[in-house]
């Protein structure tokens, strides 16, 4: 299967290695030779638990989000006794709500569970459909995204926590309170949603993977909601926002930092907004982005349910708030689609600061008035009859939800509370560096964000020609960002780690909260607490590097490369992913299969011998110097560059003949010119 990637990588001719429109019409299922369940453990550190006073479980993870479920699928694996306690009867949050969509601008590999899932997705329609199949081909990337059904996910998820031995599951508890010793959690006491049966769960570590952020904040670690002033940061787009949308093309159209953006090997949005000032503008506020319920409609006549009038229904209102709702949303297999409306600005922070009784209101009224507003445009003699007739044609699908009226069972939580952790993701982070070409390089990078900045509306508050206040959709305005691992680890409990509602601000908070990066994010969060198990320690004191290594060898994308797409599993994948940490790469070109010119092999091995000497040197004007005048430079063959890198580290442990051994084991001829890829190898393996 490698070689025949091999060979397909050969065969593309676009300036990205974007191989699904070959995939398809070769009828090969996308990331097959991805799938994660093929892997072996890393560690066999699954051991039995003392006969008294030990902890029960290695990990408790409390909720069974998409994150929730990588982290725990991830920990059981490399042998961790996992407890996953979810709130609800059903596994798999969001991804079985609904959502119906992998939200990302990227479709290659980018972690092994999240690659393992999507290959499950296509398997399910390739094998129940054939691959000839419409239901197969819609499920497949195009528009940048994977699409599935929601029962279709269900059952996945369920299949693939259920293969785990190491993974117990509780459902329908929710967190109630904590017992602490020290600065350590040591039990989470969870109550029954349903009634008031209580259990107590003891744990070496605990994660919470809420969308909602409840098990960090009854544990009392501080936890913040809402928006901060832009001077809090220094964020651009903070605060109370108005913005509009312009014309396109923009007028940014010839900048620089526009056309760099364009270049990404991303899904590109063609849509610009800018601010419009306000005397209240940059001012912090207390409301959230708004939420709704993702509703599965469907126009397949065998399988539609088509609601009647609701009990609670007022027109006026309907008119008022949603009457501009044409689109029955993003298609799906089997004639469904995922409908994005309505947003009821003003319930989210209810919804997030309320008990789950309060909870369970909000989420009532959500129903309501989704199914209001289907019968409105269905009905209204306001509504154009062209539009009636169109609306008319969809109604719930029979197949979906049937134990819940054929509506999902979760509100769509865009934003909860948020940690206030050891490190903040804020919009700096997704944007360019002042005068370079890359955002901000982390040298303790888990994760990669690539999604646009944005923000749903936060109140119904609005200037004429505005959207409503607090919509902010940065399309064309972010970069892919480093996900820094102190985002995730609280500042007072040593042994929680908050790896869904992590420490970011909320302009921030729009390019990760998506399902692709919290799953990625939450498999680095499981080989991270793999790591503090086999070390007893907490995970904020395990060596960062090594954990970076793990990483990037077990293909975590924790470097962003706009042209790596396809080949992910080639030898200097993972070498060129730890060196993107480092500052290797000042743009989003990786370049593996260019050869490597003198002038840059010496910028790279003074880099390298800082690194190795653990000297602090900023080194980006001597590599932008050498990037620029990269194409004019000789380039140097594999022997040169391995007896200079030698030199440079003078260690007894790496030494020439040991690096002329690593060049035989992965055929690199000493004597021709040695590639960018393949000088990354060397390097990641001296700095071993």
């Amino acid at each position: 299967m490698i070689v025949l990637f091999c060979l397909i990588d050969k065969c593309l001719n676009t300036k990205y290695m974007n191989r699904r429109n070959l995939l398809k019409t070769l009828g090969i299922i996308p990331f097959a030779p991805l799938n994660g369940s093929s892997k072996k453990p890393i560690f066999h550190s699954q051991e039995k638990s003392a006969d008294t006073g030990s902890p029960t479980y290695d990990v408790v993870v409390y909720d069974a989000t998409p994150g929730g479920v990588a982290l725990s699928i991830r920990a059981a694996r490399e042998g961790l006794k996992v407890l996953l306690v979810n709130h609800t009867p059903y596994l798999g949050g969001m991804f079985i709500n609904g959502l119906g969509t992998m939200d990302t601008l990227y479709n290659g590999a980018r972690a092994p569970l999240y690659d393992e899932l999507r290959y499950n997705i296509y398997d399910y329609y390739r094998r129940k459909y054939s691959k000839a199949s419409k239901q197969y081909e819609d499920s497949l990337p195009g528009f940048a995204k994977t699409k599935y059904e929601s029962h279709v996910m269900k059952h996945i998820v369920e299949m693939m926590v259920s293969a785990e031995p190491g993974i117990t599951v509780e459902r329908g508890y929710y967190p109630y309170r904590v017992e602490k010793s020290g600065s350590n959690l040591t039990t989470v006491i969870f109550r029954e949603m349903k009634g008031d049966a209580q259990f107590s769960a003891k744990g070496i570590f605990f994660a919470d993977c809420s969308y909602e952020g409840d098990l960090a904040y009854i544990s009392g670690t501080p936890m913040r909601i809402g928006r901060e002033s832009r001077s809090e940061f220094g964020e651009a787009h903070a605060g109370i926002t108005y913005m509009q949308k312009d014309h396109w093309p923009p007028p940014a159209l010839n900048q620089e930092k526009f056309r760099l953006e364009r270049d990404l090997n991303l899904f590109q949005y063609s849509s610009w907004s800018d601010s419009i000032a306000s005397p209240d503008m940059g001012m912090a506020d207390e409301n959230i982005q708004a939420f709704n319920i993702r509703t599965t409609l469907t126009n397949d006549p065998s399988n539609r349910m088509v609601p009647g009038k609701p009990k609670k229904y007022d027109p006026e209102y309907l008119k008022k708030h949603f009457y501009h709702v044409n689109g029955m949303g993003l298609k799906v297999p089997n004639s469904k689609t995922s409908w994005n409306h309505p947003e009821l600005v003003g319930e989210q922070n209810k919804y997030i600061l309320g008990t789950w009784a309060e909870r369970e209101e909000v989420t009532k009224k959500f129903r309501e008035v989704t199914l209001a507003l289907l019968y409105f445009k269905q009905n209204d003699p306001s509504v154009p009859e062209e539009e009636r007739k169109k609306w008319k044609e969809y109604g719930l699908p029979k197949d979906e939800y049937a134990d819940n009226g054929h509506m999902p069972y979760e509100v769509y939580v865009r934003e909860g509370r948020r940690l206030v952790g050891l490190k903040t993701f804020t919009q700096h982070d997704a944007s360019l560096i002042p005068g370079q070409k890359r955002a901000p390089i982390h040298s303790d990078s888990i994760s990669v964000t690539e999604w646009f900045m944005d923000s749903h509306a936060c109140t119904l508050r609005e200037l004429p020609g505005s959207k409503l206040e607090g919509e902010v959709m940065l399309k064309n305005k972010t970069f892919p960002g480093q996900v820094a691992l102190g985002t995730i680890l609280t500042k007072d409990i040593e042994n929680l780690i908050v790896p869904v509602c992590l420490s970011a601000s909320h302009i921030g908070w729009g390019t990760i909260r998506l399902e692709p990066t919290w799953m990625s994010i939450c498999e680095a969060a499981g080989y991270l607490l793999v790591l503090a198990k086999q070390k007893q320690l907490p995970p904020a004191k395990i060596n960062i590097d090594r954990l970076l290594r793990l990483l990037a060898e077990q293909h975590i994308m924790i470097s962003f490369f706009s042209d790596v797409e396809g080949r992910e599993y080639s030898a200097w994948y993972p070498a060129i992913q730890y060196l993107g940490t480092k500052g290797y790469f000042i743009t989003y070109e990786a370049k593996p299969e260019i050869k490597l010119t003198k002038s840059l092999a010496d910028a790279w091995i003074a880099l390298t011998k800082s690194i190795f000497n653990k000297k602090k040197e900023d080194l980006h004007a001597v590599l932008q110097a050498t990037d620029e005048e990269e194409a004019k430079r000789s380039p140097v063959t594999a022997q040169e560059f391995a007896a200079s890198l030698a030199k440079a580290l003078n260690s007894h442990s790496f030494t020439y003949s040991k690096l002329l051994q690593i060049l035989d084991l992965y055929r690199i001829t000493p004597n021709q010119p040695i590639t960018r890829g393949n000088a990354c190898i060397l390097i990641f393996e001296g700095l071993k």
